[in-house]
């Protein structure tokens, strides 16, 4: 049977695709092929949920390459994006939070290539191999900080504040170089950015149109380029 076209196996992988992510870094080339044998390895396209919350947490995840998107379900039903995971970081990691549910669902924000591995390696993997502890639990740490940050942000700031403040979060994490400033390196849309910002889809559009009026950002085509990081900066603190 074919794979669905959202989700392709790939072959066999080389160990220097692990050698330098944080928690792999450490160890010999024998251990990381003993990790990538027992991986499966998958391809998948834009906008497809690698989990979902609430499922059984059966398998934790690598994402080599794109990147992914965090969101969470609220009681009333809305959709919240609640983190944006760039390639190189574990995800689905409940494990290490002591859940066997995802707590969140993992959506592709572009084409990405995950590895994944039975939730029952996790404590070998623990015990075994030397820094994958320290580095998941330094992830979560930093994960967990930006959350607190959104949260003093949501209770004490504007809201041209957290939109300013969010797409610096995003080109510090994701940017790249592009002529005329620094791109969000992943299609971003201005409903996107609202739920980012706990924000209405108006306000976001209000925003950023005045804002591309300044020079200061650069919005077309699920593409946001900030042009001028220092006036968001400014426009960050109020």
């Amino acid at each position: 049977m074919n794979e669905p076209a959202s989700r392709k196996t790939l072959p066999r992988l080389d160990e220097s695709l692990l050698t330098h992510l944080p928690p792999f870094s450490r160890l010999e080339k024998r251990q990381i092929r003993t990790i990538l044998d027992q991986a499966t390895s998958r391809r998948y396209d834009s906008g497809v949920a690698i989990f979902e919350e609430g499922h059984p947490a059966e398998r934790f995840y690598m994402l080599l390459d794109g990147y992914v998107r965090v969101i969470r379900i609220t009681p009333t039903g809305e959709q919240v994006t609640a983190l944006h995971i760039p390639a190189g970081q574990l995800l689905g990691i409940a494990r290490a939070l002591g859940r066997v549910t995802y707590p969140a669902t993992a959506m592709t924000a572009t084409e990405s290539i995950v590895l994944s591995w039975p939730t029952r390696l996790w404590d070998t993997f623990v015990a075994e191999y030397d820094g994958f502890a320290t580095e998941t639990y330094k992830t979560l740490g930093h994960r967990v900080g930006e959350m607190n940050t959104r949260i003093v942000e949501l209770a004490t700031q504007q809201v041209e504040q957290r939109v300013a403040n969010a797409l610096l979060r995003l080109i510090n994490q994701t940017g790249r170089k592009v002529e005329g400033g620094i791109e969000i390196d992943f299609p971003i849309t201005r409903h996107d950015l609202s739920e980012l910002t706990a924000t209405t889809l108006h306000t976001v559009s209000r925003l950023l149109s005045g804002w591309e009026k300044r020079g200061l950002v650069l919005s077309k085509r699920k593409r946001i380029t900030v042009c001028d990081p220092h006036a968001l900066v400014l426009l960050g603190q109020g």
